[in-house]
């Protein structure tokens, strides 16, 4: 007896993330959002990796699992953060990391297809073999409604290359203290309390050293 997570969404162009758990003793599927919101300005950051651990414990929550039964979570890096969470709460030898196939990564499929149709695209009926051409596709179609952009996963770097969305990827400056002269200045990083800040003449003093040509 298992229950099985996977998602879709994540190396698409459009909306948000899909998760999905489908118990196999009865059928039972159940599906949450990612929010686009995390592949977007704070994408960096990666606070997705969190996001994606909160939805999952959510979601293993919504099911009356066994103590027996096991939970088995796609190998994918956005369930990284989810599946070391789950084992410290459910133990090592319940929670598995493994390839989906079969009717889990279907429903999962199919809920995030339903998810961009809301939207008012229509995705290509070859999309799983020509990710490539996919992508694109969901491109076209965000040229002709600009208005969407608010829908796409705008923080991803490779996109920084395509004019439609350069306005996203304009370097950001925050206002910052020198950690070594005290004088005020500007990082195109946001600050943390635990690691210190240069301005432009003290990094000079602090940045790595190349190795020399031998």
């Amino acid at each position: 007896m298992t229950l099985i997570v996977d998602d879709a969404g994540s190396g698409d162009l459009l909306f948000g993330v899909v998760v999905g758990a489908y118990h196999e003793p009865t059928g039972e599927f159940k599906y949450d959002l990612i929010d686009v919101r995390f592949y977007q300005d704070i994408f960096r950051e990666k606070e997705y990796l969190q996001e994606s651990s909160r939805v999952v414990s959510k979601l293993v929550s919504r099911f009356n699992l066994s103590p027996e039964e096991e939970i088995h979570i796609c190998q994918g890096c956005i369930f990284d953060v989810a599946a070391e969470e789950l084992q410290k709460v459910y133990g090592e030898n319940r929670v598995k990391r493994i390839r989906v196939i079969g009717e889990t990564q279907r429903l999962v499929e199919i809920a995030y297809l339903d998810e961009i149709r809301n939207l008012g695209y229509e995705p290509l009926a070859e999309r799983e073999e020509k990710r490539g051409k996919s992508f694109f596709h969901m491109m076209r179609w965000l040229k002709d409604n600009p208005e969407m952009l608010r829908y796409a996963k705008t923080g991803w770097p490779r996109l920084k290359n395509y004019q439609m969305f350069k306005q996203f990827h304009a370097q950001q400056a925050f206002n910052a203290v020198c950690s070594e002269c005290g004088a005020e200045c500007e990082v195109p990083f946001k600050p943390k309390a635990d690691k210190p800040v240069y301005c432009k003449k003290c990094w000079m003093n602090h940045r790595p050293q190349r190795m020399a040509k031998q």
